[in-house]
Order: C-alpha cells, then sequence, then structure tokens
C-alpha cells in the first residue's frame, strides 16, 4: 500500500462514471472468488390495454443463481383478482428457466409478507425499525 494520502469524496447523486468506478473492480473481484456472473434483467409489467399506460409490475435481475426481485407493485384497483401470483409464478418460471436456485426479495411490514408467505416464500432477514416503528423482511424461496 502507498503512503499517499487519499481524497474521500462523497457524492448525494450518482454518476455512471461513479458507479463504475465502485461495480467495475467488485464485478473482477467477485468473478475472480465466485467465478462468473451474468446479471440477466427481467421486467413483467402491468400495461392497460385502453390507453397502453404501464401501471405496475415486477422488476428485478437474475445473478449468482438467484432472481432479485428488486420491484413489485399492484395497483390497488387491481389487487385480489389474482394479478400478484401470475406475475410472481410467471417470474418464478423465468428464473427456473434461467437455471436459478431460488428467488428473494424484501418488503416492508406495511406491504406484503403475508402474500409472499402464502405463495412459498419464508423470512430469512429482518430489520426492525426500518422505517422506526415497523421493519423490513427479506424473504426467500427455492425454485
Amino acid at each position: 500500500m502507498t503512503n499517499q494520502p487519499f481524497n474521500i469524496i462523497v457524492e448525494e447523486h450518482f454518476s455512471q462514471e461513479s458507479m463504475d468506478a465502485i461495480g467495475d473492480p467488485l464485478d473482477r473481484f467477485n468473478t475472480e472468488r465466485a467465478g462468473a456472473h451474468h446479471h440477466q434483467p427481467l421486467a413483467i409489467l402491468i400495461e392497460n390495454p385502453v390507453t397502453g399506460e404501464r401501471q405496475g409490475g415486477l422488476w428485478g435481475e437474475s445473478f449468482y443463481d438467484w432472481l432479485f426481485v428488486k420491484l413489485f407493485f399492484i395497483p390497488d384497483a387491481l389487487r385480489g383478482q389474482g394479478l400478484g401470483q401470475r406475475i410472481l409464478t410467471q417470474a418464478e418460471e423465468i428464473a427456473k428457466a434461467r437455471g436459478c436456485t431460488g428467488v428473494w426479495l424484501d418488503t416492508f411490514e406495511f406491504q406484503a409478507r403475508g402474500f409472499y408467505e402464502k405463495l412459498g416464500y419464508t423470512v430469512f432477514g429482518t430489520i426492525n425499525d426500518f422505517p422506526k416503528g415497523f421493519s423490513r423482511f427479506f424473504l426467500q424461496k427455492r425454485i
């Protein structure tokens, strides 16, 4: 290690250059230790057939043999009709076709933990007071 001082820079607005400065060497580090991995995005969208407006759906990506569901939203007017289950099941089927071991996601206490548990997801981690007074749950399902 060099004896030269380093500048520490704080950015509150991300640039692609800053992300690459962290992500590229991290990817190389991970690949050296765990082998090559391929990030493959997935979006399953809900579209209004009349207006063409996209109103929600699921967004995530698969890497290291797991699908991570980053965003999942069903509008209030469309809940209770099985749409969420159809979309999540479709994501699981795509994950299987990609050779994934499982699916993981997170949800807040005031969101949909029970929905995921009914579909076979189990909690593997919890952060209390995130946000204050609520918990955030991390769930997984092996497929």
